[in-house]
């Protein structure tokens, strides 16, 4: 069996009916045990920009979250969304918004947990994640061993491999080289130096980089959408009605498109959505342990912006560019659909592409690294981090010059296997991520 066969198969049996169901299950579960989180989110939105020092850890609140928003704006917000509609159709953004909008209670509950059980390393640094929550607080330090595995190994498909053959695959649809093979490992090669140039310096560097990247690719990438949703008003109704009506009734089969059932719809929006914005599966709150915050609420309500932004915010704005601009009916692959939807703006449009992938994709492998060595750490101790930082680097190249649905196929795997302890974790300590909200209730209203 070659690899490409063997992901599409892991695949299709992990995303099956009971993780969909238990992922957007915690989520609803979670917003309701919260008392709806979400009303909250203009305080979060306020106080995640504060760069003070407030508390123990390695890097600021704001860099903290600079750093998670790195590893979840990715080809996700891109690549994944057009995945998303050539696989379930329009209404597939719809799934992949509601997951977003949900899902902010589970990214606020996962960092509550994450520094309630952080712990300070040997090195000074700091230590968190679900792996010690379901150590520390749910005492099945074999569960956390699970996770932090599957961590590992996840952190090669959504943060690495996934992340660099998609910009390679866009470079390639917009040159054209000759040699394609060779062109592949050019471009691998020089993702994976300007990678090493980054992460080999650890979580301090990650932050660094990312604060100053992550802003200025978010907001030109917003502009640039909605300069071309300007241009397709006129299409914006019926892009809205077809998101609406496809979600609740599946797709018929139109133009190129071979159509979908209501559960492939849903599958395709929640799969992708949970690719996009990470909540449930246990990545953000590994470095929202390393913030330096006062307290467990104050950092939580931080981490549950980048869901936000980049589900609710970013993610629906590329759906509606790509809805809105008909190509979804020609039955274009992912990568095509993207370019099509984008080279209606002419001239401007390929470019807004270009920056966006390209900043999108650095910054996510720089995220993910640090989210796999400290999965690495848990797993194997200190010693393990340089190596792991080195592998990093090397899968860079590896992805670069994989067959692209292969790739995607086993991050979708690896992203299911980790988000189930996770999700298992969240339902069993609820009850502390309600205490903890109860103890520091001041910092929802502002008067913390």
């Amino acid at each position: 069996m070659d690899f490409a066969k063997f992901a599409s198969d892991l695949s299709g049996f992990v995303w099956g009916l009971p993780l969909i169901i238990l992922l957007f299950g915690t989520h609803l579960f979670l917003t309701v045990r919260t008392g709806f989180i979400q009303r909250f989110l203009p305080q979060a939105i306020r106080i995640s920009f504060s760069r003070q020092k407030e508390g123990e850890g390695d890097v600021s609140q704001f860099g903290a979250l600079m750093t998670a928003l790195a590893a979840t704006i990715g080809t996700g917000n891109i690549i994944g969304v057009a995945g998303a509609i050539t696989m379930g159709g329009p209404g597939a953004v719809l799934w992949m918004w509601l997951t977003g909008v949900f899902g902010i209670a589970t990214k606020y509950s996962e960092a509550v947990l994450a520094v309630k059980y952080r712990i300070t390393m040997p090195d000074g640094s700091m230590a968190g994640g679900p792996m010690y929550a379901l150590e520390r607080g749910l005492k099945q330090k074999w569960l956390g061993v699970v996770f932090a595995f599957f961590t590992c190994i996840a952190a090669f498909g959504i943060g690495n491999m996934t992340q660099a053959n998609s910009i390679v695959e866009m470079l390639i649809e917009k040159m054209k080289p000759e040699s394609v093979g060779q062109f592949r490992w050019i471009v691998g090669g020089i993702m994976a130096v300007l990678t090493g140039a980054v992460v080999l310096g650890g979580v301090k560097s990650i932050a660094k980089v990312c604060g100053f990247l992550v802003p200025i690719m978010a907001v030109g990438y917003i502009i640039g959408c909605t300069l071309i949703l300007i241009k397709n008003y006129a299409a914006l109704p019926q892009a809205f009605a077809d998101i609406w009506n496809g979600a609740w009734s599946g797709q018929a089969a139109v133009g190129g498109f071979i159509g979908a059932t209501l559960k492939q719809v849903a599958q395709a929006g929640i799969a992708r959505g949970l690719f996009s914005n990470e909540s449930g599966l246990g990545s953000a709150p590994i470095v929202a342990a390393a913030a330096q915050t006062r307290n467990p609420v104050r950092q939580a309500l931080v981490s549950s912006t980048a869901t936000f932004w980049d589900t609710v915010v970013v993610c629906l704005m590329t759906g509606l560019v790509i809805v809105s601009s008909g190509h979804w009916k020609e039955g274009l692959p992912k990568a095509a659909l993207t370019s099509a939807a984008f080279n209606d703006l002419h001239t401007v449009g390929p470019y807004i592409l270009l920056f966006g992938l390209m900043t999108f994709v650095f910054s996510t492998i720089l995220g993910w690294g640090y989210y796999g060595e400290k999965a690495a750490e848990y797993l194997f101790g200190t010693r393990s981090v340089k190596p792991y930082r080195i592998l990093w680097v090397l899968a860079v190249l590896f992805g670069s010059v994989q067959p692209a649905q292969a790739v995607w196929d086993f991050a979708d795997a690896a992203n299911g296997l980790m988000a189930i302890p996770n999700l298992i974790c969240l339902i069993c300590l609820s009850g502390v991520i309600v205490a903890e909200t109860k103890a520091h209730k001041n910092e929802l209203t502002g008067r913390g």
